[in-house]
Order: C-alpha cells, then sequence, then structure tokens
C-alpha cells in the first residue's frame, strides 16, 4: 500500500510540474512573438521615413536645378555671410 500512495504522489507532483511548465513556456513565446513583431514594425517606420526623406531631396533638387530659386537662395547665403565678416552688421 506504501508504493500505491507514493506513485500516486509522484503522479501528482510531475502532473504540476508538466502543467506549471507547459503554461511559462506558453506566456514565454507570446511574449516573444509580440516583441519581435514590435521590432519588426519600428524597423519599417524607420525604412519608411528614410524613403519619404529621399523623395523629398530629390524634389528640392530637381526644382532647385530647374529654376532660379537654387541661385537665390545661395546668392542670399553669400550675402547674409558677407555682411557677418564686413562687420558692418546691416
Amino acid at each position: 500500500m506504501g508504493r500505491t500512495i507514493m506513485n500516486r504522489w509522484l503522479v501528482r507532483r510531475y502532473t504540476t510540474a508538466e502543467i506549471w511548465l507547459r503554461d511559462h513556456t506558453d506566456r514565454l513565446a507570446t511574449t516573444l512573438a509580440t516583441r519581435t513583431s514590435t521590432r519588426t514594425d519600428r524597423g519599417q517606420t524607420s525604412f519608411e521615413y528614410l524613403g519619404i526623406a529621399v523623395v523629398i531631396a530629390v524634389i528640392i533638387g530637381v526644382l532647385a536645378g530647374t529654376t532660379d530659386i537654387g541661385t537665390k537662395v545661395k546668392d542670399g547665403i553669400n550675402s547674409m555671410i558677407d555682411k557677418i565678416i564686413g562687420g558692418n552688421g546691416k
């Protein structure tokens, strides 16, 4: 009879340990899946911002090359630099 009681005790402890382990494994898998998808989204957002910045740079480059806006901006900057270097403060 002592052996039967020991076997039941052992089966209960094993079952409890297995349920605990499966529960924690499932929680860990869910946590890792959530973190992985969040990281992927963050990287995707960075590339989207980079793409927008490149498109804006190309548009500005085309406008500066085909119109006289680039020349006006360059002349304005040079004029301000000349005023600063000249020291007359105007």
